[in-house]
């Protein structure tokens, strides 16, 4: 599987330019023959917390617009947005086949109350497994890779897991350590897509996004600045490395 990862600088809160953007990666993305493109949390938008004013309904402009992208592609896409809900919104990832059809939807288990998000934003209570090009695949979002019981209830079940993110700089280190502790220690591919740039709020992003194989090793990473990054996955490795080392029959919960 050939994926591109966007290391997308957003535009604060503006969505016709974000998704401006993300169609022209999407067209270089099939111009290199990638099965997948894959954006960071809230690409549309930002991390932020006006919720009132930047959520919007699941048919709604950002979903229909990607979905018609990837069908006149013909390419799977990935991308979080905020999506309104009955009181609250809810911070969400989709997964869009080559049909330009939605074949996975996640809510963002925990949101980041340390900024209060959970004020805005109302938690998921499920995970998603869905398949792309034969592929079982799950995502979480941001804060949720601090949570590796959350990465475990999919472990066996999958082969690739997607973590998309505004992760800011201040904590970079710990993004990139985690992102590799999950590839590890569930011995699959581990995705991570983060943004870059400087937010509403004044946060920066530093970028780094990352695809980890199922031992550990760093197959790409991004810099600093908006980049876009291609990876070529062979996904037999996965079955592989769980033959060869296949500790994961060892799981219990207690």
């Amino acid at each position: 599987m050939k994926i591109a990862s966007i290391q997308l600088d957003i535009v604060w809160e503006n969505k016709q330019e974000n998704l401006h953007k993300a169609a022209k990666f999407i067209d270089t993305a099939k111009n290199d023959d990638c099965d997948l493109v894959v954006f960071p949390e809230m690409f549309n938008t930002g991390f932020s917390m006006n919720s009132n004013i930047i959520a919007e309904s699941y048919d709604g402009h950002t979903v229909s617009t990607l979905c018609g992208l990837a069908k006149q592609y013909e390419i799977n896409l990935i991308a979080g947005y905020p999506e309104k809900a009955n009181t609250k919104a809810k911070n969400v990832a989709i997964s869009i086949n080559r049909n330009g059809i939605v074949i996975g939807r996640y809510v963002k288990n925990h949101p980041f109350s340390f900024v209060h998000e959970d004020a805005f934003y109302e938690p998921g209570n499920d995970y998603v497994i869905f398949e792309l090009d034969h592929t079982k695949c799950s995502m979480f979002i941001c804060y949720d890779l601090r949570f590796p019981e959350l990465f475990r209830k999919v472990a066996k079940d999958v082969e690739l897991i997607f973590v998309i993110a505004n992760w800011p700089e201040v904590r970079q280190h710990h993004w990139e350590s985690l992102l590799k502790a999950r590839a590890i220690e569930n011995q699959c591919f581990i995705v991570g897509v983060n943004r870059t740039g400087k937010d509403g709020n004044d946060l920066i992003y530093a970028g780094g996004s990352h695809v980890y194989h199922p031992t550990g090793e760093s197959l790409s990473r991004g810099g600093k600045n908006q980049m876009y990054i291609v990876t070529d996955l062979d996904i037999d490795d996965v079955a592989d490395v769980r033959k060869n080392f296949p500790f994961l029959q060892d799981m219990k919960f207690i």
